[in-house]
């Protein structure tokens, strides 16, 4: 190694820091992916908790208000394609769409003053609040966790390492429709706009 000429020393170094970079960019680029998807898993539980409160949820207002059976019926289908939702954007759709079925079940709550005081009724609204401010901070820890994989597999130069390896960009988990984040508002005693 002594006797070998300054030129092929400097490219040796230089090819030694190059695989040194390589591997330490791609072990990462695993560890960021990983991240993410660890994030979206805790988002996905806490959309999977909140699905499955629902049909208690229905069941309780179905005691009391048998005529919304439309409203009911849009609650249960707006469930199950949250439940059957795969990957952020698919489930930020039926999240939306499962938020405006409950937006209008949570209206008819508001004609039912016995069903508003419920105990059971009460219980359900209290954990499915628990569970919105859960989704919220899932949902921004996960959006976080994409914009730091995203910011590395687009940069140069770990994105040359990224495209040799596959590694593509994730969706980030994005309500539709307005830039505030839709929340189930419980009221209790008199309803406010």
């Amino acid at each position: 190694m002594f006797g070998m000429s300054p030129i092929l020393l400097i490219a040796l170094v230089l090819a030694i820091v190059l695989i040194l970079w390589a591997v330490f960019t791609y072990n990462r680029l695993v560890k960021e992916h990983l991240r993410v998807d660890e994030a979206w898993s805790t988002v996905d539980i806490q959309i999977k908790r909140r699905a499955s409160l629902v049909p208690n949820l229905v069941e309780t207002v179905a005691g009391y208000a048998t005529h919304e059976r439309e409203t009911l019926e849009q609650v249960t289908r707006a469930r199950r394609q949250l439940e059957a939702a795969e990957g952020a954007k698919a489930a930020a759709a039926a999240n939306s769409l499962l938020d405006h079925a409950l937006g209008r079940l949570l209206a008819v709550v508001e004609r039912y003053p016995d069903l508003k005081a419920s105990a059971g009724f009460l219980s359900l609204q209290a954990e499915l609040s628990d569970l919105e401010t859960k989704i919220a901070s899932s949902r921004q820890f996960y959006n976080r966790c994409v914009l730091e994989y995203n910011t590395r597999v687009g940069s140069l130069p770990s994105s040359l390492i990224a495209s040799a390896a596959n590694f593509e960009p994730r969706s980030f988990f994005e309500l539709g429709g307005t830039a505030e984040e839709p929340r189930v508002r419980f009221t209790a005693g008199e309803h406010k706009p």
